[in-house]
């Protein structure tokens, strides 16, 4: 694998790692707080960065069956969340091409 180069955000509300700290995404791209992941709460986002994808699958989540990715940071190489590929259900294809971020593993920075 060639270098990272990680990218930031400007001004405030930002989502960084809650273990490494870097930057994940932010207020103006977060669609939506009322989801859950494995940890409780999850945020939907409509675009992060500093993340990497895994490999496609098909899960049954809560809301029906997905084609969904592992999102995992390019920081500390956890997985964080999961990429919505696909949503078989025509009332979920909004979350195509979104991205979930358990709350578990972000925190808040510069949240005046």
């Amino acid at each position: 694998m060639g270098k990272i180069i990680l990218e930031y955000f400007d001004g405030d509300r930002i989502y960084v790692c809650s273990k490494c700290h870097i930057h994940i995404s932010n207020y103006k791209s977060r669609i939506s707080k009322n989801f859950r992941g494995g940890f409780g709460q999850a945020f939907l986002f409509e675009k992060g960065i500093n993340y990497h994808v895994g490999q496609s699958e098909v899960k049954d989540l809560m809301t029906g069956k997905h084609t969904v990715q592992d999102v995992i940071c390019n920081g500390c190489n956890k997985v964080i969340g999961w990429k919505y590929i696909k949503a078989y259900r025509e009332s979920e294809k909004y979350k195509e091409g979104k991205i979930i971020i358990e709350r578990h593993f972000i925190r808040r920075i510069k949240w005046n």
